[in-house]
């Protein structure tokens, strides 16, 4: 649609100069263009509003006048209603620009060059290690691995790192259950379970006898003086850990450029927390060092404890600077839960306060929070559903539907992953992503409604479709039902759809769209018949719609980390 605006823009600043001597800005006017509330009254619409008092007129009749001095042949019909200016798209317009444009596009359709020459780090996931991953997990993971292919989509060089939480107390926590109630086969055998194990135990033991808190305090201090016994087992817990998480990665179709976890900045931060005493902005507080912020309505930054150990805002600092003098990005987007919110707040505020005077290139991309039954996620009480079997559930229903319904479904392991985990992603990117949800299974995995299984299903009747059609011929065809145009005008918004999920970093713009293209299709598929129309002619538009609907949808599934497969 971005051109229909740009079209009816030029044409509106034309009106208003011819009829009122009034020059505009395109982009402005462009700007101003909305969606119509029924698409009866139009495809666009242009308010008149904001003009009535330079003009000294009524919106109604500025709306009136302008119109009547407007035809295109990108409109077949221009008409006021209201304080309105409406413009209906014509299917010749559809036709030759819309569905050319895409075949011509092809997977590069909805595509731009706005980030060309500019680069983007992107921190998710970033689990903690010695945890399986949970649906808690979940939001950074599929957020950040979207935000990364929709900025690849629009041209720039995107770097993706995961941010192991491999480096604070935490570990020194594993490390001392570990030492008091480890068996190494046991957790070689059982991976990242028998780590949580260990933690879960470590808590509960805790709750009993505090002390043990001043002990794994310890051992990470130990850490941080590169303590070789505890070295050692840090990495061995980091390792149990990977392998678990390239699991997932794998099945979620995800990868990283970089694993880069908080250990990797232990050498890097004293050199910012040097800077930050020079500037005199740390200060001592019960023998924590701090700074203070109350100036900028916020509590004090905590940047190292009263032993002297490392604090998150000291990481995230050394961090930063690394990845600004590594890759000079234009852009570095965090992906985390909006319980975050203030802690980025206040590190932002350190390092301007540092004078980075690139601290605004840091972007913290909040979502909303994941509870079940209305209790917040904790490993360290047990109350987490595990990735990997709400995965396992939901293919395992797949794989009973599909038995079912086509029992001689080729590929049927893959399909079924590929349906499966798309359910849970797909119901995940739904819902904008600084919403709340309250976690239940059935929710997960329905395949009721806007759902991932009916989009995949929809891509999977576009190739169905087109393989049984063979080649398409060219005989043309006007457009004639509603339904063709109708597909047609939802595709024409794809580029636009893309740029919004971009500037407002909202996956579901593109999740959302999705469900509009496959809602589209399958009502022209019923209304419209493809194979069977005995019109040559016809059937090649139709197949070239088929076709059109199919490359759009194949790019934008992949936008929103979701396979494409061919026959479910």
């Amino acid at each position: 649609m971005q051109n229909c605006k740009k079209i009816a823009a030029g044409l509106i600043a034309d009106g208003l100069k011819k009829i009122y001597d009034l020059d505009s800005e395109l982009d402005e006017l462009a700007g101003m263009l909305e969606y119509p509330p029924d698409e009866n009254m139009g495809d666009l619409a242009f308010p008149c509003f904001k003009y009535a008092k330079i003009l000294r007129n009524a919106p109604p009749k500025i709306a009136a006048a302008v119109a009547e001095s407007l035809s295109s042949d990108t409109f077949s019909d221009i008409a006021p209603a209201g304080g309105y200016i409406n413009f209906k798209i014509s299917n010749q317009y559809l036709k030759n620009a819309v569905l050319t444009s895409v075949e011509e596009k092809g997977e590069k359709y909805g595509s731009s060059e706005m980030g060309t020459g500019k680069t983007v780090v992107l921190d998710y996931s970033s689990p903690n290690t010695s945890k399986p991953f949970h649906i808690g997990h979940l939001g950074t993971t599929v957020i950040g691995h979207c935000l990364k292919l929709l900025h690849e989509f629009a041209g720039y060089k995107c770097i993706s790192v995961n941010h192991l939480g491999d480096w604070g107390t935490q570990n020194g926590k594993q490390i001392v259950a570990f030492k008091r109630w480890g068996d190494k086969e046991y957790v070689e055998s059982k991976g990242c379970d028998g780590l949580v194990e260990l933690y879960v135990k470590f808590h509960e033991e805790a709750e009993k006898d505090p002390s043990l808190n001043d002990e794994a305090r310890a051992e990470f201090k130990k850490m941080e003086e590169r303590d070789p016994e505890n070295i050692a087992l840090w990495k061995w817990f980091l390792d149990v850990s990977l392998k678990e998480y390239e699991m997932t990665y794998k099945q979620l179709g995800i990868t990283f450029d970089y694993y880069l976890g908080e250990s990797f900045y232990s050498d890097k931060m004293p050199a910012q927390i040097q800077i930050m005493r020079d500037k005199g902005l740390l200060k001592l507080d019960a023998g924590a060092s701090i700074v203070d912020l109350e100036p900028y309505n916020m509590p004090p930054c905590l940047i190292l404890k009263s032993d002297g150990t490392s604090l998150y805002p000291a990481r995230d600092i050394a961090a930063a600077v690394y990845r600004k003098n590594t890759y000079n990005f234009d852009k570095c987007i965090y992906v985390t839960s909006s319980g975050q919110n203030l802690h980025f707040a206040q590190w932002f505020k350190v390092m301007e306060l540092m004078g980075y005077d690139w601290v605004d290139q840091l972007v913290h991309v909040p979502y909303g929070t994941v509870s079940i039954g209305g209790a917040k996620l904790a490993t360290r009480t047990g109350n987490v559903v595990l990735l990997k079997d709400l995965f396992r559930q939901s293919i395992e229903k797949v794989t009973e539907i599909m038995e079912e319904k086509n029992p001689d479904l080729p590929d049927k392991e893959a399909t079924a992953e590929a349906v499966g985990v798309g359910a849970i992603v797909f119901n995940y990117l739904y819902n904008s992503r600084i919403k709340d949800i309250n976690f239940t299974m059935e929710s997960a995995l329905s395949f009721e409604g806007s759902t991932g299984p009916y989009a995949q299903y929809t891509y999977a009747r576009t190739c169905s479709i087109l393989e049984k059609a063979g080649e398409i011929k060219a005989e043309e065809a006007e457009l004639t039902a509603q339904e063709e145009a109708d597909v047609l005008k939802v595709l024409a918004k794809f580029p636009e759809r893309v740029l919004q999920a971009i500037e407002e970093y909202e996956p579901c713009v593109i999740a959302r769209y999705v469900i509009d293209v496959c809602t589209a299709f399958n009502r022209f598929y019923r209304a419209c018949p493809i194979l069977s129309v005995e019109d040559e002619g016809t059937k090649a538009l139709r197949l070239r719609i088929t076709k059109a609907v199919n490359t759009v949808l194949a790019s934008a599934l992949h936008l929103i980390c979701m396979r494409t497969p061919e026959k479910i």
